[in-house]
């Protein structure tokens, strides 16, 4: 049997990356409740980085242990101020529009976290940061912004979808556009050229 390469994750996102770098996979759901692993590793005390890593490790080793023989990738993504507080997904429009006020005008940092686990154990992780520096937004714009993009960005933390009208958003970015569309995609495809999944 070859071997495949299985998405720990049903982001509409991170498949198109993959598909559009010609990465043969498949897409499953992990089955995981993502809020209460949160709430519980925060209780641990990790910081934005170390919950993306644990998080995008969870959901690789919940699946490995179902596909044993398969390479699992696991991501994730946090969103933290220049501050250091955490921003999570909103769970409304109105909470959307707070994110979006709160981001206005100032810096925050997007992790983007990847681990690939075979045989339940994790074998390979990498984490990008990402400067997200917000222009001033107007209460305004931010209202005629959601109007026309809550449908899409309702899933995305911090409100935005790089790849569409979110980019409107940001006066400077400073990183990878894979990393902020969810997935370190560089350092994954240099890690299946390694194992031999990808023709290098």
């Amino acid at each position: 049997m070859s071997l495949r390469l299985v998405l720990a994750s049903q982001s509409v996102a991170r498949r198109a990356l993959l598909t559009a770098a010609a990465v043969p996979f498949d897409a499953v759901a992990p089955g995981v409740d993502e809020e209460a692993a949160k709430d519980a590793l925060r209780a641990d005390g990790l910081d934005a980085r170390a919950l993306a890593d644990a998080l995008a490790e969870l959901k690789a080793l919940r699946v490995s242990r179902q596909a044993p023989g398969d390479l699992v990738l696991g991501c994730d993504q946090t969103l933290c101020l220049d501050t250091g507080g955490m921003i999570d997904k909103a769970v409304d429009r109105g909470d959307a529009k707070r994110i979006l006020t709160l981001l206005s005008g100032r810096a925050h940092y997007l992790h983007s976290a990847a681990v690939i686990a075979q045989g339940g154990t994790a074998i390979w992780r990498h984490v990008e940061r990402v400067k997200m520096i917000m222009r001033p937004l107007s209460a305004a714009f931010i209202d005629t912004y959601l109007d026309t993009e809550w449908d899409h960005c309702r899933w995305c933390v911090g409100c935005y979808r790089i790849e569409g009208p979110g980019v409107q958003l940001f006066a400077r970015i400073e990183g990878s556009q894979f990393a902020i569309q969810g997935l370190p995609l560089l350092p994954l495809l240099d890690f299946l050229r390694v194992r031999g999944f990808l023709p290098s």
